[in-house]
C-alpha cells in the first residue's frame, strides 16, 4: 500500500505536489524539482503531456522519483493513448511499485504546440478509471487474467469552478463510482466555486468516499496570472486579483501572498482532505508556504499524526 493511500486511509490531512516537466538531465533534472520542498510533501504528480506539449514521459518520471526516494503519481490523459496503451502503462508501473495512478482525460491537442497531433479519446477519465480498477482486481479489459492482480490506489481530476458549476459534484461521483478514491481539484483563484463545491461535496457524501484535494498555485508575476487567466481552459482570474499584484511594492511577494490565502481558505474548508501545491518559481516556495501555513515537515507528521477522517 503506497504512504498516499495509508495516510488518506488513516484520515491524516495529505500533501502533493506537481513536478515541472522534465525533458532531459536525467536523474539530476528529476530531483532538482522537488529537492526544494521533499522534506513536506507525501508524493509528487509526474504529469503527462501537460496542456497537450511533449515532455518526458510520465511512467519514465514515475520511476526516477520512486528510484530517488520520492512516491510518485503518475497521471495518465485518454488523448495520446488507445486502452491498450493505456493498461500497458498501468500494469508497467505496477511493476515498479508505482500504485498511485492519477487519470485525465487530457485537453485537446489544439492546447499545445503540435496542433496537428491526431487526437485519441479511445477512452475518457471515468471509463480509464473503471479499466484500472479492473486491472486492480486481476483482470485486463479483455477478461484476461493478471495473477497477482497490481495493488492500485486511483485518482482523477476535477474543476469546482467549470461551468455549469452546479454539474461539478455529480461529475465528481462518476469518477468516485468509477474507482477514484482521491481527486485533486483544479487550481482556482476564486474562493466561491471551490467553497460551494465541498458544501455540496460533504451534503451528498462525496467528501466521506474521497479524499478532496485542491490545487494551489504559486507563480511569480502578473504576467503569470494573466498568462493562466487567458490561456488555460477552465481557469479564471479575477481581474482585481491582477490589479492588485500589478500595484503592490513587490509584485513577487504579492503573489506568494495570494497563494498563501487560497491555501489558508481552502484548509479552513469542511471535507478538504489536504493540499495540491503547484509553484512555477522554481524555488523553495512550497516549502516556504507549508512553514507559514504550519505544517509539519512529513517526518514530524508520520511521528505525531495530521490531519481529519476521510474514509475511502
Amino acid at each position: 500500500m503506497s504512504r498516499l493511500e495509508k495516510r488518506i486511509r488513516a484520515g491524516e490531512f495529505v500533501f502533493t505536489a506537481e513536478l515541472l516537466t522534465v525533458d532531459s538531465g536525467g536523474f539530476d533534472a528529476v530531483h532538482e524539482r522537488f529537492a526544494p520542498y521533499e522534506d513536506y510533501v507525501d508524493a509528487v504528480n509526474a504529469t503527462d503531456n501537460t496542456a497537450a506539449h511533449a515532455h518526458a514521459s510520465p511512467l519514465a518520471v514515475a520511476i526516477a522519483l520512486k528510484q530517488l526516494g520520492m512516491e510518485p503519481v503518475m497521471q495518465l490523459v485518454c488523448r495520446d493513448r488507445n486502452r491498450l496503451a493505456l493498461e500497458a502503462d498501468i500494469v508497467g508501473a505496477a511493476l515498479h511499485g508505482i500504485e498511485n495512478i492519477c487519470c485525465l482525460t487530457g485537453d485537446d491537442v489544439t492546447a499545445g504546440d503540435e496542433p496537428e497531433s491526431r487526437r485519441v479519446f479511445d477512452l475518457d477519465s471515468p471509463q480509464l478509471l473503471a479499466v484500472a480498477r479492473g486491472l486492480a482486481e486481476g483482470r485486463y479489459l479483455s477478461g484476461r487474467a493478471i495473477d497477482p492482480a497490481p495493488h492500485l490506489f486511483l485518482g482523477a481530476v476535477e474543476n469546482p469552478a467549470a461551468p455549469p458549476q452546479e454539474y461539478r459534484v455529480e461529475r465528481a461521483w462518476k469518477k468516485v463510482t468509477a474507482g477514484a478514491r482521491f481527486l485533486q481539484l483544479q487550481i482556482g483563484f476564486e474562493t466561491a466555486p471551490l467553497g460551494e463545491f465541498m458544501r455540496r461535496a460533504v451534503s451528498t457524501g462525496l467528501a466521506a468516499e474521497a479524499a478532496l484535494i485542491p490545487s494551489i498555485c504559486l507563480v511569480r508575476s502578473p504576467s503569470a496570472l494573466r498568462f493562466i487567466d487567458e490561456k488555460v481552459p477552465g481557469i479564471t482570474v479575477p481581474p482585481g486579483l491582477i490589479e492588485r499584484v500589478e500595484s503592490a511594492a513587490d509584485p513577487e511577494e504579492e503573489c506568494f501572498q495570494v497563494g498563501l490565502g487560497l491555501a489558508r481558505e481552502a484548509m479552513s474548508l469542511p471535507g478538504v482532505a489536504g493540499l495540491h501545491l503547484i509553484s512555477f518559481r522554481r524555488e523553495a516556495g512550497i516549502a516556504r508556504l507549508c512553514r507559514e501555513l504550519g505544517i509539519p515537515t512529513r517526518a514530524e507528521r508520520e511521528a505525531n499524526g495530521y490531519g481529519h477522517p476521510v474514509a475511502v
